[in-house]
């Protein structure tokens, strides 16, 4: 049924569909309207049998998500930011111990600086934790993933991550094509565990391991995710043979069939970049996309086939490692190995800056001509980092650098030192 909603909306539906038990709710925006639209379906009697849980913080929602999965049930939490850096050591956990849970990432900044507008730094934080990472480019994927990713996690006993843009997506307003109980339970079967406390066959998850085995216990979560890379887009094809639409899978590539350059990318942005490939297509640039929906397990083997017959690729990623640059762009290398292409890195719309038609145009063309440095920022105003910088060299004493950089810029008023 096609609905005119709120993305937060449209994914509280979705995995109010996917029929889980135990639902951990402690608020953070932006994915708030995710647990609000959740806790109305249960109050309502929408949503039954179903426990949904008001936790004092998000270490505890992921803790109770955990203890609810190796009791045996469906578990569902959601976060953003900081509360996705709190919760950490349990992220950890719950990938280690092998439990399917599910959580929403509204992607949003890391501070400090205190930061609430989007970017892809929470959840590139925790690349490596364990759990499956998908990325949503519209609001119609993101509902579409939660329903994969409940099949996903329970089939490899794996957590899953699926991450939509916050704001840019959590809040806005798309038509959605919502689909029916019907659907869902044809495509996602009762939770059968595969782990699960039992008075009467008692077990000990999360024993100590030492070094005789931990390795071994390790590399079986690097297994399952790659078993993960199969999975995955068996999964979509079902999808859409249920449901009646492409949504999902590991990579998805656009016009890249004759591109010299292909730009690589994850989640909203995609869109934008689309539209500005059309352009440049229509003035004859030879231009394409890869957006990767499955950043964890990584499909080095499939990117590397999107890219084999390109001259040069651009990551636009929105997220920074602080002192080598591109986090995707690192993987990117790593599946081009030894093809000779040429790679650039570009870092773009840190702490929501707007990522515009207009810039990457420039930026595009710039890539054809191969004038474009190994790690770029776009639009990032070097005239307020250089006067900080200097302002640095001068003097010992000069303050909190981000107050003095709203100054440079005029978001606040001048002082004088």
């Amino acid at each position: 049924m096609l609905k005119q909603i709120e993305g937060s909306q449209a994914v509280a539906e979705a995995i109010a569909l996917c029929r889980p038990e135990v639902i951990c709710a402690y608020p953070i925006s932006p994915q708030t309207h995710i647990v609000e639209g959740l806790g109305e379906l249960v109050k309502a009697g929408h949503l039954a049998p179903c426990e949904f849980i008001n936790v004092e913080s998000e270490f505890a929602a992921m803790s109770v998500a955990i203890g609810a999965s190796a009791a045996g049930a469906r578990a569902y939490t959601a976060t953003a930011s900081q509360g996705l850096l709190f919760m950490a050591e349990a992220v950890f956990n719950a990938a280690g111990l092998g439990l399917p849970i599910v959580m929403t990432v509204a992607n949003r900044a890391i501070g400090a600086p205190i930061n609430i507008w989007n970017d892809h730094t929470d959840a590139m934080s925790q690349r490596d934790c364990g759990w499956i990472l998908l990325f949503a480019e519209t609001n119609q994927e993101a509902l579409d993933l939660h329903i994969q990713a409940f099949r996903l996690a329970e089939a490899l006993s794996l957590p899953v991550m699926v991450c939509m843009d916050g704001f840019i997506l959590t809040h806005a307003y798309e038509r959605v094509d919502m689909p029916t109980q019907e659907q869902v339970d044809a495509f996602l079967p009762p939770y059968e565990p595969r782990q699960v406390l039992d008075v009467n066959e008692p077990v000990s998850i999360g024993a100590m391991v030492g070094p005789e085995a931990f390795m071994e216990v390790r590399y079986l979560a690097h297994a399952k995710q790659m078993q993960a890379l199969e999975r995955i887009p068996q999964l979509a094809a079902e999808f859409k043979s249920v449901f009646g639409r492409e949504s999902g899978g590991l990579i998805r590539t656009y016009r890249t069939e004759d591109a010299e350059t292909i730009v690589i990318a994850m989640g909203s942005v995609l869109g934008t970049i689309k539209d500005t490939v059309d352009e440049m297509r229509d003035a004859g640039h030879r231009i394409g996309v890869l957006g990767i929906t499955s950043f964890r397990p990584f499909p080095l083997v499939e990117v590397a086939a999107a890219l084999k017959h390109c001259k040069r690729f651009v990551v636009l990623e929105k997220s920074l490692a602080v002192g080598i640059g591109g986090i995707v762009a690192t993987n990117v290398r790593m599946a081009v190995t030894g093809m000779g292409l040429k790679g650039y890195t570009v870092v773009a719309g840190l702490g929501g800056r707007a990522i515009t038609m207009k810039s990457l145009t420039g930026l595009f063309e710039k890539a054809g001509r191969d004038e474009l440095d190994l790690v770029n920022f776009l639009d990032l105003d070097w005239k307020v980092v250089n006067k900080q910088l200097e302002r640095e060299r001068e003097k010992r004493r000069t303050g909190p650098a981000a107050e003095a950089m709203l100054r440079d810029v005029g978001a606040v008023a001048a002082r004088n030192y």
